[in-house]
């Protein structure tokens, strides 16, 4: 039974009473966002671990994105970039490998993972028919619906499926024309397929054969944004805003089915669109929780997308985004590192709690009230503390600073906090 069937049946479920206790508000609360649609718990029971809620009212959350590829198949890599994403506070990761085995790459994630597990079952259905049958053309439906009910049945928690990309909205899509076209690499693959075999996306005209699987097992779909924008020339178009319409007709399917879902957004966006893409997505969408990329604010930082991402990130959770997915400083360059992925979740982390701040997040700004009453009495270790990256926080403070000193070596002797704290009488120093 689903967490959406048993909250509108009016059941708390353990992981309701769990993630509202970790969101600090009441589980009656949380089971009506459920029942509503507005939150989701992705909690396949085939695996435990900690639950975690994505949704209205609550905190915003984070993604990462690991998994092989064919130049680095190793799984022991991934595993390792895997823990540094859950120790920079990524509250779930996605395995999106597409080299080596890719069933043991998603069982060993699976089994070492304590937070949710995402897959974009897709990937395996194109790499086995290209390398069973020679051809990503030649993957048939079956094998598709194959790939999804394995993943499911091992204890996936959330999937994302390009429902959405019709071949109404690939026409759209031509008639408007596009600088990037199809950047997604699902939507890719699908296009593709449709293209060659004069047929429409199966995970559309046999969506119900996609709940039923969902429903089965409880997996929360993630429903994709294969035509989402690759360049800022390319946003909120009309092959965009297509694939959303339909896609909020698959989110009240999904409901009608007792099935979990959130719904994916763009990519590449100028600053003055992110906020009305969230307020169009929640309304075609009735509410549901929205999964976005960046979105990042500018194509010419190679290097630095983790900060533009940063940026689209804040502005599109303050506007209702629910959760992020982290782009690294690796993105259009090649697979992430170690160091990638740990500056990649923080930067998607720091977006997210200044978003949270503005969304009156329960508890968000009290973090910062309490940083500023450390710097204001030169309490450097409750500063580290507090702050996101403890370790670069240390770091800073000892390499930059003589044991012992009260202040830091920018300001010393004239340290504004500590002059200011004297004079007016307010000075309390614990340091």
């Amino acid at each position: 039974m689903t967490q959406l069937k048993q909250a509108r049946q009016g059941i708390i479920t353990p992981e309701m009473i769990e993630v509202a206790e970790a969101e600090g508000i009441g589980a009656e609360a949380l089971r009506q966002l459920i029942a509503a649609g507005e939150a989701v718990i992705p909690y396949n029971p085939a695996r435990k671990r900690k639950a975690v809620g994505i949704g209205k009212g609550l905190a915003t959350k984070v993604n990462a994105n690991i998994g092989t590829s064919e130049a680095y198949p190793d799984i022991e890599k991934e595993l390792s970039k895997l823990d540094a994403a859950v120790k920079a506070g990524a509250d779930a990761v996605m395995d999106l490998s597409t080299g080596g085995n890719l069933n043991l790459s998603r069982q060993r994630i699976l089994k070492h993972s304590p937070v949710m597990v995402g897959t974009v079952p897709i990937y395996q259905a194109a790499v086995e028919a290209v390398s069973q049958k020679g051809s990503m053309l030649a993957m048939t439906t079956d094998d598709l619906f194959k790939v999804i009910e394995q993943q499911a049945r091992e204890g996936v928690d959330f999937i994302t499926v390009h429902c959405g990309l019709t071949r109404e909205a690939i026409g759209r899509l031509l008639k408007e024309g596009r600088v990037t076209d199809i950047v997604s690499r699902g939507g890719s693959f699908l296009t593709g397929w449709m293209l060659h075999h004069d047929k429409d996306n199966p995970l559309y005209t046999e969506y119900d054969r996609l709940l039923e699987i969902a429903g089965r097992y409880d997996v929360t779909l993630s429903l994709g944004d294969g035509l989402r924008p690759g360049c800022l020339a390319d946003a909120t178009d009309r092959a965009q805003i297509q694939e959303l319409i339909v896609l909020g007709e698959l989110v009240q399917q999904a409901w009608d089915r007792q099935v979990q879902v959130m719904v994916e957004g763009p990519g590449h966006m100028p600053m003055d669109q992110i906020e009305a893409n969230v307020l169009i997505q929640k309304r075609l969408c009735h509410g549901a929780p929205f999964y976005v990329l960046g979105p990042l604010v500018t194509d010419i930082a190679p290097g630095y997308d983790h900060i533009t991402s940063a940026i689209g990130g804040s502005i599109a959770a303050a506007a209702g985004a629910d959760f992020l997915c982290y782009v690294t400083p690796a993105e259009h360059l090649g697979l992430p590192d170690l160091q990638d992925v740990k500056e990649g979740v923080i930067a998607a982390k720091i977006a997210a709690h200044a978003a949270d701040i503005v969304k009156k997040v329960k508890g968000a700004g009290e973090r910062d009230r309490q940083m500023a009453l450390a710097r204001k009495n030169l309490d450097w270790p409750a500063q580290i503390t507090l702050s996101i990256d403890p370790e670069r926080s240390r770091h800073y403070r000892s390499a930059k600073n003589q044991a012992g000193e009260e202040a830091c070596t920018m300001c010393g002797r004239f340290c504004a906090m500590k002059i200011v704290s004297q004079y007016l009488g307010t000075a309390d120093h614990r340091c």
